[in-house]
């Protein structure tokens, strides 16, 4: 048998390349659009690509531009600032120069204007005397003594200018020439008015006051003299002179502050101060020369903070007075505390303020104008090593910083008397160091010191006054080689505070309780 082989049709073969090619034609469209999307994400990758670059570019180029900007507003700011403070420097300059020639013109005017009164005055004293020499003796003379009195502008009693010693009594004056009659000790009584006239006070040269007091007593001597006595042509060596105490009187009138402001910057006398039944300062007594660095020392609890408080006026006395300066305490604090900078015990103050802000209110509290607060408080900042924290607030600073500028604000309105409660507590060696120069320099040109401490070798190292206080009164005071009496100030502090006594009942701190 044959076998019989199957033979595929024509139309089965033509549907299979129709097949094969369609499947072709997917794929490559398949493939067509996967390369499509392909090159659109690659695409896209691009723009977006471009997209953040020229972002990236545009921000660069904002940036740059916000610094330049930045930069030309600092500059701006910066010359106007230089150009305000040079502007504030020549106005101030200009005022000071314009201060300084009123000043000259006024002081010239005063001195030809009294130079025009002695000449005045000597003219008509020489007048006066002319005609009392030449003229009969009699009682008219008197007139013309008194016509040449009224180039004097004030009148001051016989009585006052005796007191000071400007000029004799009177009577001493007319009794040795002659003997007394009724017409002489009259005429002396009438001639002693016209002397007085003259104000020697009023001058600022004592010469020309003494001179002037002296000449009429010799007129009145002159006119003294009786009728039946032949007159004496008057000798120019005849003028009285001038009595020991003129100079020192017309010192001490012409003075319009207390004589112990020249000597003492701070004297106290019988200090009492009680709280309560508890007596913190008992009776003391201190004396503080100008231009001097005087310490307090005394144990804790001792008075001393107490003191220099009420030295302060912070705390008002219970008994006894204070002078700062020669200016009463009590009546008249305010001017006191004008010639005051204060360093308290406890350091309260605005604390949210900048330590530039807190400097420029203290300046503003003392009456200072901006351009000067902006000056010294510069000054201060850099002097006190504070320039890097001027604008920050004065809660962030430390224990020291904080006293450096509470001390600063002390001293910005340059008082003369600085009253310093433990200045160095809390302040590391070289900003120490630092405040010890300042405060030298400030001694050094006039200024007085005043401070608590317990560092004793600082005191004995600084000073040149202590006062040893304990409980609340003065057991030393003097020269620091007086006050510690050849032993060094820490043991003679030692000594006088009672020592240091026996520890007891600390014996179970000898044993551990692990």
């Amino acid at each position: 048998m044959k076998a019989v082989v199957a033979r595929p049709s024509k139309p089965a073969t033509k549907k299979t390349t129709t097949r094969t090619t369609a499947a072709k034609a997917t794929t490559a469209k398949a493939a067509a659009a996967k390369t499509e999307a392909a090159k659109a994400t690659e695409a896209k990758k691009t723009a977006a690509a471009k997209s953040t670059a020229s972002k990236t570019a545009a921000a660069k180029t904002a940036a740059s531009r916000t610094a330049v900007a930045k930069t030309t507003a600092k500059s701006t700011a910066s010359k106007t600032t230089a150009q305000k403070t040079a502007a504030a420097k020549t106005a101030a300059a200009k005022a000071a120069a314009t201060k300084a020639a009123k000043a000259a013109a006024a002081k010239a005017a005063k001195e030809q204007e009294k130079a025009a009164k002695a000449e005045q005055e000597k003219a008509a004293i020489v007048e006066a005397r002319d005609a009392a020499a030449t003229a009969p003796s009699r009682p008219k003379p008197l007139v013309a003594a008194e016509d040449a009195a009224p180039t004097a502008e004030t009148v001051v009693e016989p009585e006052v200018l005796a007191d000071l010693g400007l000029i004799a009594e009177p009577e001493s004056e007319s009794g040795p020439e002659t003997e007394p009659e009724p017409e002489s000790a009259g005429d002396a009584e009438q001639t002693a008015d016209p002397a007085p006239v003259v104000e020697p006070v009023a001058e600022a040269e004592p010469a020309v006051d003494a001179e002037l007091v002296a000449e009429p007593e010799s007129v009145v001597a002159a006119e003294a003299i009786s009728d039946d006595e032949p007159r004496a042509e008057p000798e120019p060596e005849s003028e009285l002179e001038p009595e020991p105490g003129i100079e020192a009187a017309t010192e001490a009138v012409v003075t319009d502050v207390p004589a112990a402001t020249a000597t003492d910057a701070i004297v106290v006398r019988g200090l009492v101060k009680e709280f309560g039944d508890h007596r913190a300062v008992n009776g003391i007594d201190l004396t503080v020369p100008a231009g001097s660095f005087y310490g307090i020392v005394g144990p804790n609890g001792a008075g001393k903070t107490t003191t220099l408080s009420i030295l302060a006026g912070l705390l008002r006395a219970t008994a006894g007075e204070v002078q700062i300066c020669g200016i009463d305490q009590q009546k008249n604090s305010l001017a006191a505390k004008r010639v005051m900078g204060v360093l308290p015990d406890r350091l309260r103050t605005f604390d949210r303020l900048t330590g530039r802000q807190l400097l420029h209110y203290y300046g503003l509290l003392r009456g200072l104008s901006a351009e000067v607060i902006e000056k010294r408080s510069a000054d201060l900042m850099r002097a006190f090593d504070l320039g890097d924290a001027a604008l920050r607030v004065v809660s962030d600073y430390s224990a020291g910083m904080t006293k450096k500028i509470m001390l600063a604000g002390a001293m910005i309105h340059s008082p003369r008397v600085l009253v310093l409660d433990e200045p160095f507590e809390s302040v590391d060696p070289v900003s120490s160091a630092v405040i010890l120069d300042i405060l030298r320099a400030y001694v050094s040109h006039g200024g007085t010191v005043i401070l608590s401490s317990h560092g004793m070798d600082l005191v004995e190292r600084v000073c040149s006054r202590v006062a040893i206080i304990v409980g609340g009164d003065v057991l030393a005071e003097g020269t620091v080689d007086e006050v510690r009496a050849g032993q060094t100030l820490e043991s003679r502090f030692i000594e006088l505070a009672g020592g240091t006594g026996e520890v007891e009942g600390l014996e179970w701190l000898h044993t551990f309780s692990d």
